[in-house]
C-alpha cells in the first residue's frame, strides 16, 4: 500500500482498458506499455479489460479480465463486469491506491464504480474522437450527441483528466468538457531492426530491393481515410510502377477495401498483411518503408506515427489534423491536403527527402516509455498524496 508519508513506496495501480492483447489497438498498446513500465519500476500494476477470446499470452504484469460479448461487425468486445461474479470477488481483494481508465465505456465505468466505492483517485485519459464513431454507427446527430453526454459524464467524474496531446484536449473541450485537462503524451521506444530483419520483410512480402515501399498501419476502416489513400496510389501508379503499398491491420471494412483496390487495378501493387502481432516484424516493416502514409482525419495522436519515427521512417499526415501536432512539413514529416491528388503529390515530393526527414523524425518524435510512465507515476503519487 502506498505510504503517504514517505511518498515513494510501492503503489497498487489499476490500468483499465476496453481491449486486451492480442486484440489490441493503439489504446491497448498504450495501456500495455504503462503496465510493462510500471512493473519495471517495481509498482504493482494490473491490466483490467474485457476477456479476450483465445488469449494465452503470458505478460510481465498481472491481469484481470471480465466477461464480454462480441460486437457484430467489430473487432471490439463489450465488457459486462457487472455480472461477472468471479471477477468481482477477485478484484475486491486488491487494495488499489489509484485507478487509471483509458475508456469511458465498460472499463471506465467499472473503474469509476470501484474508485467511488473505495474513495480512491480516478484518472481518465481521453484518446479517441468518439463522436465520429457514434455518428458512423447511427447516422444520427441526436443519438451521437446523447452518447457524447454519456462520455462527458464519465470524464466529469474523474479526479483528473489527461489527453495525449493539445489537439486531443481541444476535441474534448469541443464536446463540452469544462474542467482542467493535463496533456500526458504517449511514448515510443527507439527501435533499430537489423539489416537481416529488414531483408526478411522484403522477401516475405515479395518487395524487390529497388522498389519503394509505402505503408499504412492501423484498422482497416474507412474512417482512417483509406479510400483517399487507394485513389492516391492509383494516381501515383499512372506514372510510377516501381513501388508497393502495404496495408497492415484488420477491421470492419477490410473486404470492401480489398474490393476497391481490385476495382482500381491495384492488385499487383497493394498488399494486405492482416493484423501483425510479431513486434519485430512490424518494426522491421516500418524500417523497410520509405513513407508511412497516414492521412487520417480521425486519429488524435496515433502510435503508428511514433513507431514509424522510432524506426527512422517519416509520415505523411493531414495538414491541421490532430495527428499532425508536432510535425513540421519537410523537417520531421510531411503534410498534405485531404484529397487523393494532394496525397499522391506529397508522396512524389517526399521521396527524395524521406531518409533525412526520417532521421529528424527519429530525433524529435519518439519519447521513451520509461520517461512517460515515470511522469505518470509522479502524478499518481501526487493525486494519492492529496
Amino acid at each position: 500500500m502506498f505510504n503517504k508519508t514517505e511518498g515513494f513506496a510501492t503503489m497498487i495501480i489499476g490500468e483499465f482498458c476496453d481491449v486486451f492483447p492480442p486484440e489490441t489497438d493503439g489504446v491497448g498498446m498504450v495501456v500495455k506499455s504503462y503496465a510493462e513500465e510500471l512493473t519495471k519500476m517495481n509498482q504493482h500494476c494490473y491490466y483490467v479489460a474485457p476477456k479476450a477470446p483465445n488469449c494465452t499470452a503470458v505478460h510481465s504484469f498481472p491481469t484481470f479480465q471480465y466477461l464480454s460479448i462480441g460486437l457484430n461487425g467489430s473487432t471490439y468486445r463489450a465488457g459486462i463486469p457487472q455480472i461477472d461474479i468471479s471477477f468481482r470477488k477477485k478484484i475486491k481483494k486488491i487494495d488499489f491506491d489509484i485507478l487509471h481508465a483509458h475508456s469511458p465505456f465498460s472499463a471506465g465505468r467499472e473503474a469509476m464504480r470501484i474508485a467511488k466505492k473505495r474513495n480512491i483517485p480516478l484518472v481518465g485519459t481521453f484518446h479517441t474522437k468518439y463522436y465520429d464513431d457514434f455518428y458512423k454507427a447511427t447516422k444520427s446527430k441526436l443519438i451521437s450527441n446523447t452518447c457524447i453526454k454519456y462520455v462527458l459524464e464519465f470524464y466529469n467524474a474523474c479526479d483528473e483528466v489527461w489527453a495525449v496531446n493539445h489537439a486531443t484536449a481541444d476535441v474534448l473541450r469541443e464536446y463540452g468538457f469544462k474542467k482542467e485537462i493535463r496533456v500526458m503524451p504517449n511514448g515510443t521506444n527507439l527501435w533499430h531492426p537489423t539489416e537481416e530483419a529488414i531483408k526478411a520483410v522484403s522477401e516475405k512480402y515479395n518487395i524487390s530491393e529497388e522498389e519503394h515501399l509505402f505503408l499504412f498501419v492501423g484498422q482497416q476502416n474507412w474512417k482512417k481515410n483509406i479510400r483517399n489513400i487507394l485513389h492516391a496510389v492509383q494516381i501515383y501508379a499512372t506514372e510510377n510502377q516501381n513501388f508497393k503499398m502495404i496495408f497492415a491491420g484488420k477491421g470492419p471494412d477490410e473486404e470492401e477495401i480489398k474490393e476497391l483496390a481490385k476495382e482500381l487495378g491495384l492488385r499487383k501493387k497493394v498488399i494486405f498483411t492482416g493484423h501483425i502481432t510479431d513486434r519485430n516484424l512490424l518494426m522491421s516493416l516500418y524500417a523497410r518503408a520509405d513513407l508511412l502514409v497516414f492521412p487520417s482525419p480521425y486519429d488524435n495522436a496515433p502510435m503508428v506515427v511514433r513507431e514509424a519515427a522510432a524506426a527512422g521512417t517519416p509520415s505523411i499526415l493531414l495538414k491541421d489534423s490532430c495527428s499532425a501536432e508536432g510535425i513540421t512539413h519537410g523537417y520531421n514529416g510531411f503534410l498534405c491536403e485531404n484529397t487523393p491528388k494532394s496525397i499522391a503529390d506529397c508522396i512524389v515530393d517526399a521521396l527524395p527527402y524521406a531518409k533525412q526527414v526520417g532521421e529528424k523524425a527519429r530525433e524529435t518524435i519518439p519519447l521513451p516509455w520509461n520517461v512517460v510512465v515515470q511522469n505518470a507515476l509522479s502524478r499518481y503519487r501526487e493525486l494519492v498524496g492529496k
